[in-house]
């Protein structure tokens, strides 16, 4: 199984996560998935550690565990696009090619002659995504773009933290992740209009059109009802009980997300779900320190393990917070095919995260690809790659 994008190729200009991450996921979908890494030093991710992982005879062939996050299912080769002999490899290959992902700052690829108009003149039928920092034209459109930035000036960490007083990161780079997700989506979008029209297009998108996109009713709350929304901890702003709430030995997580699920937690735990201020949701939003203090409270005397067992018992939906390294053991994790093996040319067995998409047919059957290629070593493809540009071999 390779996967329903098994006759698409893929230039790869990228670099960092934005763009690298948009092509591993259309890589995971079965595209050709070809690196172009700058000769000598690679992606700059190569050299983003620790932590690095090497084999323990050559310690010099190390890689960082930040590369291979972000470069299963793709080919390397080591082009210096200022070379005039290596620009033509490339040309020779955005003309067989079926996309070109690029996250370069504003003009840096006109200045390679790699514009739009350069590149539909090469191949009219090319579909391309360009990822910026904060947008490709506007009063800010050059500026460079930083995951933690962008998080900051998109809002997303005036929402996240211990309260208005405490912004904090998300603890993965969401807005390089983002990106690359919604420019994976238009990349899809413009190749299905392609099937109508013959000709390709140029696909645009951020790390702050992420984290606006995410915005999710945290956008409506300002540009409809005019109100700003702040930092609130592990407790959700509009549904109460919602959040993480402390136990006898640790804490649990509870989503008590309607009416319904108010009246089965109270009779499951000798609640009044009525009691004055707590009848409704809007009153428990409003009361909401006095409803966590009476949540935890009741869950005191209880053990985590017990008191999950009975949450769930009556159907509350509820969880623990496990650590990384507890998701990756976890049965569940490996069932949804989450966690891959593969063949690394230097590091040899090497353990994955998965692709986050399955595929099955009408009949059940599972399509899902699993011949998953190891992130390359730099310039590992180089010759397979050149002959096939050259014209040399078919495919």
């Amino acid at each position: 199984m390779t996967g329903p994008l098994d006759d698409i190729v893929v230039v790869d200009l990228s670099r960092a996560l934005a763009g690298p991450h948009a092509t591993m996921m259309l890589g995971d979908l079965g595209a050709r998935v070809i690196k172009i890494e700058a000769p000598g030093r690679g992606d700059d991710t190569r050299g983003w550690g620790p932590p690095f992982v090497a084999p323990e005879d050559a310690p010099a062939d190390r890689e960082s565990t930040y590369f291979l996050s972000a470069n299963r299912n793709k080919e390397s080769i080591a082009l210096d696009l200022k070379a005039e002999a290596d620009l033509a490899v490339l040309h020779g290959l955005i003309r067989r090619a079926d996309v070109l992902v690029e996250n370069f700052r504003t003009g840096v690829m006109e200045r390679l002659g790699l514009g739009a108009a350069d590149l539909a003149e090469l191949n009219p039928r090319l579909v391309v995504l360009s990822i910026t920092g904060f947008g490709h034209d506007g009063p800010e459109g050059g500026r460079a773009g930083y995951d933690q930035i962008a998080q900051g000036e998109g809002g997303l960490m005036s929402l996240t933290g211990s309260g208005p007083e405490d912004p904090q990161k998300f603890g993965t780079p969401i807005c390089d992740l983002l990106s690359g997700m919604y420019g994976a989506y238009g990349v899809l979008a413009a190749l299905h209009e392609r099937e109508r029209t013959g000709r390709g297009q140029v696909v645009r998108t951020s790390l702050l059109a992420a984290a606006v996109g995410v915005h999710a009713f945290q956008g409506t709350r300002w540009t409809v009802a005019g109100e700003v929304g702040r930092a609130a901890g592990n407790h959700h702003a509009s549904i109460s009980p919602y959040g993480l709430f402390r136990c006898a030995d640790g804490a649990v997580q509870i989503a008590v997300g309607s009416e319904a699920l108010w009246q089965r937690f109270c009779a499951a735990f000798g609640l009044d779900p009525a009691a004055q201020g707590f009848a409704t949701n809007p009153d428990r939003v409003e009361r909401r320190e006095e409803v966590i203090a009476l949540v935890e409270g009741v869950f005191a005397t209880w053990k985590a393990t017990d008191l999950l067992d009975r949450l769930a018992e009556v159907g509350i939906p509820a969880g623990k917070v496990r650590s990384i390294d507890e998701v990756y053991a976890w049965d569940q994790t490996h069932s949804q095919g989450l966690v891959i093996d593969v063949d690394h040319a230097t590091l040899g067995p090497l353990r994955l995260p998965g692709p986050p998409l399955r595929f099955f047919g009408a009949d059940g059957v599972e399509r899902t690809r699993t011949d998953h290629r190891p992130p390359p070593i730099l310039d590992a493809d180089a010759d397979p790659i050149r002959t096939w540009v050259s014209g040399d071999e078919a495919s």
